[in-house]
């Protein structure tokens, strides 16, 4: 009897070693567990059906493996800036990522890449590199210091900033949307300088700078785009409309080439005054007939209207190429002489000293800032304007490939600006320009019911909103910053 109770009591007391033991196991055990957790922050499990990834925290939040990847999507909307490329343009920035593969997380100072497979789902964490990104943030430099003009073209969600509905100043010519055009990516590329930090155009600032001041805009068709587009960016800030109007009530036509339009509420005009060459067209007797010469020697006739600006922006080049001045035969007048053949060249450095002359006479430097819009690039394909050139499968940018040149206009417009008194800043539009074969009128420079037909296309002029509009963010940007 004394060893049957001597044998129970034994077994009770190895019974409660071992269910002690177990408990103290347990308990270091999960003591470590906690620890363990509590160091690493960054990863939490969750085993809810579909877990979130998401970039607003440090927390990653990682499904249940037990989920197949058909059940379990991972979805990252990425905004990345692509590398930059010798095309002067950029892809498209945003897009959804979908992948069963690797997702790359983007967060402050890593990157986390996170692995979905079937059976299992692994998170690793990869140290990531900013120094080259913030040593390039430091050497941006202030836009009085760098070249606006060495960048490249970004496609821009918030662009345009204005359109064929909200602007009534564009003319036919250049609403191409209005006149049946789809395809409206043309609008949403910016121009975006690779070395400068660049404020964007802001209307009201733009409009302040103006205030009871004349800005003036003086040349061919291809400087009323640009006046068109610069009214269209101005009267976005304008709260009443009708504070806004043609001094002598004239509607944009392509037939009339002066115009004034006043900004009441700043006191400013904001101008337009067409002249081909700068200098005066006429007629002279030539033998028996009179024919049409151009006075390279005298200004244009509406030059008396220019004097008193307070801004001036000046283009010639578009009008150098037609026929009669690049075959200059009986053409260019001085005096009453009329050449019987002069180089186009020649013609046109003789037509801007006569202008710049003009400008050391009237223009006090003081009170007038001076600017000179460099040659804007025309795109035929297949022949000229007329002669069945066209650009109607321009719809792209183009290729990387594709290195701007520099016209012999632009180099003679340099040598004339050098020898003068009076300064004047030249808005180099030209190399930026020729990226954007897509952004001409093509046949939509017309409405369909006026098209004359499908053949005369417009590679020359722009679509407004569009290129010009970069153009007028150069003219801000240089009044901005003063040098």
């Amino acid at each position: 009897m004394e060893r049957q109770r001597s044998f129970s009591i034994k077994s009770t007391s190895v019974f409660l070693a071992l269910v002690i033991t177990t408990i103290s196991s347990a308990i270091v055990f999960f003591t470590f567990l906690l620890k363990s957790n509590s160091s690493n922050a960054n990863f939490q499990i969750d085993l809810s059906p579909v877990a979130a990834i998401n970039e607003t925290t440090t927390n990653l939040h990682i499904s249940d493996s037990s989920v197949p990847p058909q059940a379990n999507p991972i979805l990252i909307s990425t905004h990345f800036n692509p590398p930059e490329n010798t095309s002067g343009s950029a892809k498209i920035p945003d897009f959804e990522h979908k992948t069963r593969g690797e997702v790359l997380v983007k967060e402050e100072d890593k990157v986390v890449v996170v692995t979905n497979l079937t059976s299992s789902v692994k998170a690793i964490e990869l140290p990531r590199n900013n120094d080259e990104e913030k040593k390039k943030k430091k050497t941006k430099k202030r836009i009085d210091e760098c070249d606006v003009t060495n960048g490249k073209w970004v496609y821009d969600s918030d662009y345009p900033l204005y359109t064929n509905a909200s602007c009534p100043f564009i003319d036919e010519g250049f609403a191409c949307q209005s006149n049946g055009r789809l395809d409206l990516d043309y609008m949403k590329w910016r121009w975006e300088p690779r070395d400068c930090d660049a404020p964007r155009f802001n209307a009201t600032k733009m409009l302040e700078m103006i205030r009871g001041k004349r800005l003036v805009f003086v040349g061919d068709s291809i400087n009323r785009n640009q006046w068109e587009s610069m009214l269209c960016m101005l009267f976005q800030a304008v709260k009443d409309p009708k504070r806004v109007y043609e001094t002598r009530n004239r509607r944009i036509t392509k037939e009339k080439g002066n115009y004034s339009f006043r900004f009441a509420d700043y006191k400013c005009t904001v101008e337009f005054y067409v002249t081909h060459f700068l200098v005066r067209e006429g007629k002279a007797r030539v033998g028996k007939k009179r024919r049409e010469t151009l006075r390279i020697d005298a200004m244009d006739r509406t030059s008396s209207r220019w004097k008193g600006a307070n801004i001036l922006v000046f283009n010639t080049a578009h009008w150098w190429s037609h026929y009669k001045t690049k075959s200059g035969i009986n053409y260019y007048q001085e005096g009453d002489l009329v050449h019987p053949k002069l180089d186009v060249s020649t013609a046109l450095k003789k037509a801007l000293q006569t202008w710049s002359s003009w400008v050391d006479r009237n223009v006090d430097p003081k009170r007038t800032r001076v600017f000179f819009r460099s040659a804007a690039p025309s795109h035929f394909r297949g022949g000229e304007w007329n002669s069945g050139g066209h650009c109607r499968e321009a719809n792209k940018l183009l290729n990387q490939t594709f290195k701007p040149s520099y016209s012999g206009k632009n180099i003679i417009v340099e040598e004339v600006l050098k020898q003068m008194k009076t300064p004047v800043t030249l808005l180099n539009v030209s190399g930026l320009s020729q990226y954007r074969i897509d952004a001409h009128p093509s046949i939509f420079g017309a409405k369909p019911e006026n098209r004359r037909s499908q053949a005369v296309q417009d590679c020359s002029h722009w679509c407004l909103p569009g290129v010009p509009d970069t153009w007028n963010h150069f003219l801000y940007l240089h009044l901005l910053h003063k040098r």
